[in-house]
This record gives C-alpha cells, structure tokens and sequence, in this order.
C-alpha cells in the first residue's frame, strides 16, 4: 500500500490535511511543430494559469523532445504575478512590472529583480511514436495558490 507521501509526490500543499489532486494530462502539441526559440502560449492545469512553452533549438535542462530542447513555465510571475514575456534575443522571461528576469535555459532560475522564487517548470512528456508533447505536472507553485490543483 502506498504511504500518504508517496501517493501525494509532486503535489504541492501547504496544508499536511489538504485533499490534493492529480495532475491532468493535457496535450500541447507535435514537437516538430514547435517554432524555434518562440514562444508558444497554452494555460495548464486549468484555463486560469497561463504558460509558455519554448524549443530552444538546443538540449538545455529539462527539456524533452526529440532533441531535449523543449520546455514550459507557468507565465505569472512569481513576485506579485504580473504576465511575463519571453524574450528571444536574451532567451529570458521578463517582467514588466517590477523587472524580475528568469532564465529559460537554466529551469526558470530567477536572474535578477524582486522575486525571490523561480518560475514555476511545467512537466512535459514526450511520445516519440507521435512526436506529442503533453503537459503532466508542475514543479513548483504557481503565483497566489496554496495548491496548483484547485
């Protein structure tokens, strides 16, 4: 039999008695179709979190796909939620509110500005007989939750 623990991992919760669910599978797309070094925009786990996914062209930590390169992060940032854009020239995201920077290359690690946290990674799982890409999970808690599953 499975320990509370271990049934609830990868689940964010900040209260030990709070029910938590599991994460949806939802399908972003063929890898292939995925432009280089642009930003795609999808929301996940519900239609209230906005995310980026991006296929930075080269294997970077994290990522899947057939060359390791695509990964996705919640787009709130992490300071006061403020939406984030990505920027290709710098390969970042950037905030325009307060000028929080995180880096895409390196699992969304805060670079510089007011947040304290990095941005939250989206789970991404590739099927390399379909070329799909689904969104299974969140590392890390997405700006205002006390849980990411709602």
């Amino acid at each position: 039999s499975l320990s509370p623990a271990s049934a609830l991992a990868g689940q964010e919760s900040r209260n030990p008695g709070a029910t938590t669910l599991p994460y949806p599978e939802k399908p972003i797309g063929k890898a292939r179709s995925f432009p280089h070094n642009q930003a795609v925009q999808f929301t996940y786990p519900d239609e209230m979190s906005p995310c980026t996914l991006i296929r930075m062209g080269e294997p970077v930590a994290g990522g899947v796909g057939p060359n390791g390169d695509i990964v996705a992060y919640s787009s709130m940032c992490t300071h006061m939620g403020c939406p984030l854009s990505y920027d290709p020239a710098s390969r970042d995201f950037k905030c325009p509110c307060h000028f929080s920077v995180f880096d895409s290359e390196k699992e969304g690690q805060m670079v510089t500005g007011q947040a304290t946290e990095n941005l939250p990674r989206i789970r991404l799982a590739y099927d390399a007989k379909t070329d799909s890409v689904t969104a299974v999970g969140i590392d890390g808690l997405l700006f205002g939750r006390q849980a990411n599953i709602l």
